[in-house]
C-alpha cells in the first residue's frame, strides 16, 4: 500500500503527517456512512486501540447473530417444503463462523469467544434440527412433533 500525505495547517506552521498502512496493526473495515458532504472523504478506517476494536466487533457481531435468530422465529411459523431457506441459512452460518474464527478471533478476549462459539454452535444446532425434521416429514410422511408430545392414558 503506498504512504499517505497530509498537510495539517496550525498556527501558521505547517506539518506534514505521514501514515504508512503497512507498519500500521489493527482492524481495519469500510465506513457505512452514505451521507454525502463536504470536507474529507473516507474510504477505509484503521482501529488501533484494543478496547474499541473488541467494541466494534462485538457490535457487528450481535447484529449479525441477531439477524439468524430472527429468521429461526419467523421461519417457525411458515411452511417450507423441502427446507432450502434453512440449509441457505446454515450454509451461510457456517460461512460467517468461518470468518469469526479466522479473522476477528485475534482481537477478542477468550472468554467472549468461547460465548460466541457456543451460540453459534447452538443456531447451527437448532437449524439442522429443523433441517432434519422436514425431511423426515417429507420423505416418510413421520411427524416429528407427534413423537415429542407426552402421550396420555
Amino acid at each position: 500500500m503506498k504512504n499517505i500525505h497530509y498537510k495539517i495547517k496550525k498556527r501558521k506552521k505547517k506539518f506534514n503527517a505521514k501514515i504508512d498502512y503497512d507498519k500500521l496493526k489493527g482492524f481495519g473495515f469500510l465506513p457505512q456512512n452514505k451521507i454525502k458532504y463536504d470536507g474529507i472523504i473516507v474510504n477505509k478506517m484503521i482501529l488501533v486501540k484494543p478496547s474499541m476494536v473488541q467494541t466494534v466487533l462485538k457490535k457487528k457481531i450481535k447484529n449479525r447473530l441477531d439477524l439468524y435468530l430472527k429468521f429461526i422465529i419467523n421461519t417457525t411459523n411458515g411452511d417450507d417444503d423441502d427446507g432450502t431457506q434453512y440449509k441457505e441459512a446454515l450454509n451461510d452460518l457456517s460461512k460467517y463462523k468461518d470468518v469469526i474464527q479466522y479473522k476477528y478471533m485475534k482481537y477478542l478476549d477468550e472468554k467472549y469467544s468461547n460465548i460466541l462459539l457456543k451460540k453459534i454452535s447452538y443456531l447451527e444446532y437448532e437449524l439442522n434440527r429443523r433441517i432434519i425434521r422436514i425431511e423426515l416429514n417429507y420423505n416418510y410422511g413421520y411427524d416429528y412433533e407427534e413423537e415429542i408430545a407426552p402421550r396420555r392414558r
